[in-house]
């Protein structure tokens, strides 16, 4: 291995360890506790060290959100992808079932990861939404739900915009949810009423 490739390889490596630092961090104690002073103070690094990888909070943010995309993708892939009849989750067999899938998938998904939710639809993480030049992470973060939600868009309604006002439902449901806004008892039929209503199989 050259030296400048071992330089790229111990960059990406800081670059990882901010980013995860970042995110235990607003976990923890919230977006408002993330400062570079002490992002620098926990990952053993000098704030110039910090600021030749991010200009600032903001660019951390987006790290942490394009990292979220790609694990709320996967996560919604998994949840409406068939599963064995062993798995603990159910199979999400037919459209109807792989909208459910979806919806449980996603709110669990904002449920578990506060931080990083907040920094994909909440924060300003200087990235662009619904525009040419959006990063991948986020488009396929969409795509995950557009592929599942494009089967039950019903006739003649364009199926970007259903998949839109579908999530959109699910971040009023994730975002009033956490405020304590919805009583918790009615999780599971406010999911069913969304997928009954919405979902035309």
């Amino acid at each position: 291995m050259s030296v400048q490739e071992r330089k790229e390889r111990e960059r990406a490596a800081r670059e990882r360890l901010i980013v995860a630092t970042a995110r235990e961090l607003a976990e923890e104690q919230g977006w408002d506790a993330v400062t570079t002073r002490r992002l620098a103070e926990r990952i053993e690094y000098s704030q110039p060290v910090l600021y030749s990888h991010f200009r600032g909070k903001r660019e951390i943010i987006g790290a942490v959100a394009l990292e979220g995309a790609a694990e709320l993708a996967a996560a919604v892939r998994a949840a409406t992808s068939a599963t064995s009849a062993t798995s603990a989750t159910p199979t999400a067999d037919g459209p109807r079932g792989r909208v459910a899938a979806l919806a449980h998938a996603y709110l669990d998904f904002a449920a578990r990861h506060p931080a990083v939710y907040d920094a994909l639809f909440q924060l300003d993480g200087g990235l662009a939404y619904a525009r040419k030049d959006t990063p991948a992470p986020l488009k396929d973060a969409f795509a995950s739900l557009l592929e599942t939600l494009a089967e039950v868009a019903g006739d003649g309604v364009d199926p970007g915009a259903f998949t839109e006002t579908f999530w959109a439902a699910l971040h009023g449901l994730a975002t009033l949810t956490r405020a304590g806004r919805l009583p918790p008892e009615y999780a599971a039929s406010r999911v069913e009423l969304l997928v009954d209503r919405l979902a035309r199989v």
